[in-house]
């Protein structure tokens, strides 16, 4: 008797761990069709739909061409543009792959030095510029992919772009005013300035100049 009772309870017992086991194979399928395959499809379709332009990048395109993303910085270098923000990303400035700062403390000597060469390439480019130079320009974001600069920042270029593009300095303080964004909702972040919208309007408006 008392090995027909054992015999039934381990028979009873893999029998429980096979219903465990298709329970939990069922689980896993059902988990994965719902958060792997209809999820996604779901809120890509919401997505699309009520913010077309933001689910699919934010992409900006420039006589019909893709020049980037408002999104993601951009390492303008030329006298002619407003420079953004430097980045720490690696293996070159901005890499929408590779995100992230520098990782130097404050007290970091290599954090002096970076600023410094900072500081003497922006002079070097404008050796006229008295104006005490706003801090996001020789720091890096935490991303490394900040798309934005403070007004201030772009204040302080407008003199080097001005007499790089023949325009007047009133013209394109016009232009950075145009295309500074106010705080979210009127209360979160600071007003700052997208550089690649602003050098899109910049290289518009030399075209506009030039005829």
């Amino acid at each position: 008797m008392d090995r027909i009772i054992e015999n039934n309870a381990a028979i009873g017992f893999k029998e429980s761990i096979k219903q465990t086991i298709r329970s939990a194979a069922l689980l896993f399928v059902v988990l994965t069709i719902i958060t792997g395959i209809v999820y996604p499809l779901v809120t890509t379709g919401i997505g699309q739909w009520l913010m077309p332009k933001q689910a699919g990048g934010s992409l900006i395109e420039k006589d019909g061409k893709l020049v980037g993303s408002t999104l993601i910085g951009q390492n303008f270098t030329e006298a002619k543009y407003f420079w953004g923000r430097p980045s720490a990303t690696a293996p070159y400035p901005n890499n929408a792959a590779a995100s992230t700062g520098s990782s130097l403390g404050p007290l970091n000597p290599a954090l002096a030095e970076a600023v410094k060469g900072r500081v003497a390439a922006l002079k070097n480019a404008d050796p006229d510029n008295s104006q005490p130079i706003p801090v996001d320009l020789v720091t890096t974001s935490a991303s490394g992919l900040d798309p934005h600069i403070s007004p201030a920042a772009a204040y302080y270029q407008i003199n080097r772009v001005a007499k790089a593009r023949g325009l007047s300095p009133e013209t394109v303080q016009a232009l950075i005013n145009n295309n500074t964004e106010g705080r979210q909702w009127g209360v979160l972040g600071e007003p700052r300035v997208n550089v690649l919208l602003l050098n899109i309007a910049l290289d518009n408006a030399t075209k506009t100049s030039a005829r």
